[in-house]
Parts: structure tokens; C-alpha cells; sequence
């Protein structure tokens, strides 16, 4: 296993607050990490520390992947324009074709490789949004809300074709998510962010957390513990992985 991106009680100030401090995480190759809490938690402002969109204000970051990608939250298309999704597979850089379909392959969508992007459903275009992402082969891919504005079908095929992303690609994924039910089944590692870390650990250590219980519920918890998810290897309470 690779460390890909490691934050040591990492911090960013803006605006004269804390928008989130004390932030340790590891990533590895074929791991996923997510970050769940509520809104104005941190966890955009955590994923933009590992993408290098924000500096440091206290604490330390190491970064050994080479490539990363990202599938933002939100998206800003003119919906009005014509665009098929090969085109705009292409828009911020050159990509071959053969690469292309190989990546909406991988994501279930190679049909719509010549159809309008603004006939797509929600799920389809999630769909070719991450396929974007992991055309290049990353070694790290963050995403940031991957089933907003999916149905509740499409979540859980979406999140089992995260974990198939990992596994096929063997690339680490950051995944950030308001969603902690059918997340957690897919997830090697969770941090409960809140201004900091309030508990992480596995899926199902998280969901017995006392400090997650009080943001979000004992229904949730008991809801959770139904996913827990089995790995012929263990985690450190850092996130570092033990065979």
C-alpha cells in the first residue's frame, strides 16, 4: 500500500474563523476515505486541502500521488447549448477516444458516448462526470457529493461503482458525503469532521461513536450498524492500513 496524501493536523483560517483545524488523514492506493458531516463542517475545505486549492494556515500535508482528479459538487453548463458527452469529455484537455470510452465503460455508460449531455438523467450524468475524472488513470480521485441529485436507486449503484472504480483502478478515492447510509457500506475508512475530527474509524466503529450519534442520531447509528463492511485487512484509528 502507497500513502498518497497525508494532512497532520491540518488547518485553513479565512476570514478571521477557523474553518476547519486539526485535520489528520491518510490515504492510501485502493482505499476510500470519506468525510461525512453536516453543512459548514469543513469538508469541502478539507478536500480542497488535499487537491492544493487551499494552503495551510497551521498543520502539514504530504503528497506523494502524482496524478489527482476531482468531481466537483457543483457543475456550471449552459444546458441550452448543444453538447455530446465525448465532447465534453473533451473540453478541459485533450483525452483519446480509445481512453474515453474506456472510462465510460468502466462508469456503465458507454452508450451515451454521442448523446447529449442535456438529455441526460442525474444518475447518467454523475455517471460520465467521474468517468471524466478517472480517464487520465489518478492516482487519487476526490468527489464531493457524487449522488446529488440522484434517486435513491441510483445512489447505491452509484456508490457500489465507486468501490469498482477502486478496485479496478487501484487509485486512493476521498469521498465526501451528507449521505451516511449506503456510503458507509462502500467505505475502508470514516471521518466525522464538525470544525475538526470528531470520531473516525470503520464504518461501523464511526456509527457507535457517541460524538457522531450527537450529530446525527441514534437512528442513524442503529441504521449503520447494518453496513458494515468486511476487508481482509484492518485500519489504524489514523486511517494506515495492517495486514
Amino acid at each position: 500500500m502507497n500513502s498518497l496524501i497525508k494532512l497532520e493536523n491540518a488547518g485553513v483560517f479565512k476570514s478571521s474563523k477557523w474553518l476547519v483545524r486539526g485535520v489528520s488523514l491518510e490515504i492510501y492506493n485502493g482505499q476510500i476515505v470519506t468525510l461525512i458531516g453536516p453543512n459548514g463542517s469543513g469538508k469541502t475545505t478539507t478536500a480542497k486541502m488535499v487537491l492544493n486549492i487551499y494552503n495551510t494556515d497551521e498543520g502539514l500535508i504530504t503528497n506523494n500521488a502524482n496524478k489527482i482528479a476531482y468531481v466537483p459538487q457543483k457543475i456550471n453548463i449552459d444546458w441550452t447549448l448543444p453538447l455530446r458527452v465525448i465532447d465534453f469529455m473533451k473540453i478541459t484537455s485533450l483525452i483519446d477516444n480509445s481512453k474515453i470510452l474506456e472510462s465510460l465503460t468502466l462508469t456503465g455508460v458507454e452508450k451515451l458516448l454521442y448523446h447529449e449531455v442535456r438529455d441526460l438523467s442525474g444518475g447518467e450524468f454523475q455517471r460520465v462526470l467521474i468517468a471524466r475524472a478517472i480517464a487520465k488513470k489518478p492516482d487519487l480521485l476526490v468527489l464531493d457529493e457524487p449522488v446529488q441529485g440522484v434517486d435513491f436507486n441510483g445512489e447505491i449503484a452509484l456508490y457500489k461503482l465507486i468501490k469498482n472504480i477502486s478496485d479496478t483502478l487501484n487509485c486512493g478515492i476521498l469521498l465526501i458525503s451528507h449521505d451516511i447510509h449506503f456510503v458507509m457500506s462502500a467505505t475502508d475508512h470514516v471521518i466525522c469532521l464538525n470544525g475538526h475530527i470528531c470520531c473516525s474509524g470503520t464504518p461501523s466503529s464511526v456509527a457507535k461513536d457517541p460524538a457522531y450519534i450527537k450529530l446525527f442520531g441514534e437512528y442513524t447509528s442503529s441504521t449503520l450498524s447494518l453496513y458494515e463492511h468486511h476487508h481482509d485487512h484492518s485500519h489504524q484509528h489514523d486511517g494506515s492500513i495492517s495486514e
